[in-house]
């Protein structure tokens, strides 16, 4: 965020000096396109610009708020200033950056500049990311159920909750398989060592799953994903894994209420729990239960990925298309 728009400005004039022109201009919300565009002033024509918002850095997740960088924050302000178009990856994600940006600005000592919110929601849109279909869906083996986390190991997505929960099932002698899986960083909570160790006897898969087979393999074998995030701009892996017929169990919060809005559901609150360990261990021994009585989706079994596929690719990408040629007019 730093550097990349002298990178990018050198490496465009490179390609103006040869001729070359473009329709649209579309970079994500790393660029500080402010920036980009005022290096490039005296070389590139005017042509329409779009910034993706696939996460910001004013609510991206810090474990110490003083460890935030607060100049991101503007680069990420002035960018959607200096865009035609701001698409975000959810209507969460909008609501949420811009209501932390009215707060954020009323921190100012002088000249709040708050009316960049309205400028920038005037232009916002939401194109959420695409997904490609999964394979198709083998039987099931039987055993008791499958549970499965894929998310990034990191604080923000709340681990200690999910794993104390699988204690509740295992004083409830709940029997269960266990798959957790995602990328790992520098720092990996330390919940994950001793969880490796005292669920050893439930586990399936453990750790990142290095090829695309292999991860489609993991969503394959479980019947539920579980998230227990308190942070999440859009939620892939959890629309992957629907897709490909596993039942989500989810806080009721963040994007996952839109996500999910599309599958037709036989109660309001059917993939949903209260957001606290109780709750979840409780929801998990209820479907493990359906699952012995084969109706984890109550005779519907393709419900969830049914309402995914309008995540697919195929069909995201004509309205992406769609939403560049009105840009470029």
């Amino acid at each position: 965020m730093r550097h990349a728009a002298i990178t990018f400005a050198d490496e465009v004039g490179k390609h103006l000096a040869r001729g070359q022109t473009w329709d649209v201009l579309l970079c994500s919300d790393m660029l500080n396109l402010a920036e980009f565009l005022g290096l490039l002033a005296d070389q590139l024509p005017q042509i329409p610009t779009i910034a993706y918002f696939h996460e910001n850095q004013l609510t991206y997740p810090v474990r110490f708020e003083s460890e935030r960088d607060y100049q991101f924050a503007m680069t990420n302000m002035t960018t959607a200033l200096a865009a035609g178009g701001v698409w975000f990856n959810s209507a969460f994600h909008r609501n949420e950056f811009l209501s932390a940006l009215q707060g954020f600005l009323k921190r100012m000592p002088d000249n709040q500049p708050t009316d960049a919110i309205d400028r920038i929601r005037a232009k916002s849109a939401v194109y959420p990311p695409g997904i490609n279909p999964p394979p198709a869906r083998r039987p099931r083996k039987p055993g008791p159920v499958r549970i499965l986390w894929a998310a990034r190991w990191e604080h923000d997505k709340n681990p200690e909750d999910f794993f104390e929960a699988l204690k509740l099932l295992i004083q409830e002698q709940i029997d269960f398989r266990l798959s957790v899986i995602g990328p790992q960083f520098c720092e990996v909570p330390e919940v994950f060592a001793w969880a490796e160790q005292l669920f050893v006897d439930h586990i399936d898969c453990w750790g990142y799953q290095s090829t695309r087979a292999e991860y489609e393999s993991a969503l394959a074998e479980a019947d539920i994903i579980v998230s227990t995030a308190n942070h999440e701009f859009f939620g892939l892996s959890v629309a992957e894994a629907i897709a490909a017929g596993v039942f989500p169990l989810l806080p009721k919060r963040l994007s996952y209420p839109e996500i999910l809005s599309s599958i037709e559901m036989a109660g309001a609150d059917e993939f949903f729990y209260d957001g606290t360990v109780g709750g979840l261990a409780g929801r998990l021994a209820d479907l493990a239960k359906a699952i012995e009585d084969g109706n984890l989706w109550l005779a519907d079994s393709t419900r969830g990925a049914r309402g995914m596929e309008g995540f697919y690719w195929q069909n995201l990408a004509p309205i992406l298309d769609t939403a560049l040629q009105k840009a470029k007019a």
